[in-house]
């Protein structure tokens, strides 16, 4: 009996060190921590150094340009980059798009807010169009690596990643910060950009890529743009699944971009949140994304999307109840974890999700479409009314108020699997082969 647990948890086990889900590991490092560097990160920052609220939350418009990536995707597909385009199109996109990354992340670290917040507030979204656009090609580097049954993996291990990449910077940030300054804390957080640059040039082009003709002129360039758009929108369902993909992360968003200004608020030290909400939100993460993997492998992927909206918009609840509280460590490490337990599960199959969504044809800039949808609502609600609604309802009532706001989302969902429209608008990316068979 022992022998035959043991085999099931080595068959079980074996999908997560294979080549394409070790690659998308990898990818999903260099991903996240861009977006550690102008999120938790820099809000404990310009927090610290005594900007107004309502300036804080303004910088999460600087995510905005992750929404308006599906603009020049289409030139992550179909552009030929000089002289580093004998690599390949997505290995030598993953070079270029990093190195700007770091060199935006270096811009960022030489300033100082107190002094000149305009000029901060450029590097901040200097910071998010480089790191959006490295997300451009890692999304699409990874979709085109990962065979259609190792997805959820994939979006796993990715996951995986990305935890890592925000978690490590962003606790780097804090340790070194507090002791060294901000400056030095974000240039070495810069390196965490090398190891989707090193995948690229090991692993070499994915296997499934599709390489699109490049063709000049005005009608040419409009057919790159709106091809990709076009098709996805002529899938039955495709105005649903999107009004979805902008609905679900709302309220989500609108409580993980706030949560440094109630820490901060209720007297948190940088060390205790690098403990709790960086150090236990890591495992609680990590806890989550392999039950995602799991539950995406028992239960298929549209119930295991339907159990993560619930969970996501439930964890709001915990939001509220530690704000009522005020500083309590125990309250602090429950709400973080089942936080992060909600985000990792929700995070493999909603990205599972989206990635079966894509043509292969054009896997950048549909994506790049899907995923900045995904929480362009939530980011700019965000970014113009955060700071003051926190001011006038105060944090207990803010997060009240995030938790109804994930439900129409879960509504809708609901909506759309009863209709059968989840497996009608589905990409040839989710399709094993000729069988047309949906990955769950």
């Amino acid at each position: 009996m022992s022998t035959g647990l043991g085999a099931r948890l080595s068959q079980g086990l074996r999908p997560y060190v294979q080549k394409e889900p070790l690659a998308a590991l990898m990818l999903g490092i260099s991903s996240g921590f861009p977006y550690a560097m102008i999120g938790a990160t820099l809000t404990t920052r310009l927090a610290q150094d005594g900007i107004d609220k309502k300036s804080v939350t303004a910088f999460s418009l600087a995510f905005l340009v992750y929404n308006l990536k599906f603009l020049w995707a289409p030139l992550v597909d179909g552009l030929r980059l000089p002289l580093l385009g004998r690599l390949g199109q997505r290995v030598s996109w993953l070079v270029f798009a990093g190195t700007a990354v770091m060199a935006a992340v270096a811009w960022l670290a030489m300033l100082d807010p107190k002094a000149d917040l305009a000029l901060f507030a450029m590097a901040a979204v200097a910071v998010g169009a480089a790191g959006a656009t490295y997300d451009i090609v890692i999304d699409a580097y990874r979709i085109e690596t990962l065979k259609p049954e190792q997805l959820g993996v994939g979006s796993g291990m990715s996951q995986y990643g990305w935890r890592i990449g925000s978690v490590a910077a962003g606790s780097l940030a804090l340790y070194v910060a507090a002791r060294h300054g901000w400056s030095l804390a974000y240039l070495l957080c810069a390196g965490f950009a090398l190891p989707a640059m090193l995948t690229g040039l090991v692993v070499g082009e994915p296997a499934r890529h599709v390489t699109i003709a490049v063709h000049r002129g005005l009608r040419q360039a409009w057919e790159a743009v709106a091809g990709p758009l076009l098709e996805f929108f002529r899938r039955r369902g495709a105005m649903l699944v999107l009004l979805f993909v902008l609905l679900h992360k709302v309220g989500d968003t609108l409580a993980n971009l706030t949560l440094r200004l109630l820490l901060n608020d209720l007297g948190f030290s940088n060390d205790e949140i690098a403990t709790y909400d960086v150090g236990f939100g890591f495992i609680a993460m990590l806890a989550g994304i392999f039950l995602g993997g799991m539950m995406y492998a028992a239960i298929g992927m549209k119930r295991s999307v339907l159990v993560a909206l619930v969970l996501m918009a439930a964890s709001n609840l915990s939001f509220a109840w530690l704000a009522s509280v005020g500083h309590s460590n125990a309250l602090l490490a429950f709400t973080i974890g089942f936080e992060n337990l909600a985000s990792g599960i929700g995070g493999v199959v909603v990205v599972a999700y989206l990635s079966a969504l894509c043509n292969l044809a054009f896997t950048a800039t549909q994506f790049a479409l899907l995923s900045a949808a995904a929480s362009v609502v939530g980011r700019i609600v965000t970014g113009t009314t955060a700071g003051a609604l926190i001011e006038s309802l105060g944090y207990v009532q803010f997060y009240l108020l995030t938790t109804l706001v994930a439900l129409p989302g879960v509504l809708l969902y609901l909506f759309m699997l009863r209709a059968g429209l989840i497996e009608q608008s589905l990409g040839d990316a989710g399709y094993r082969g000729a069988d047309k068979a949906p990955p769950g």
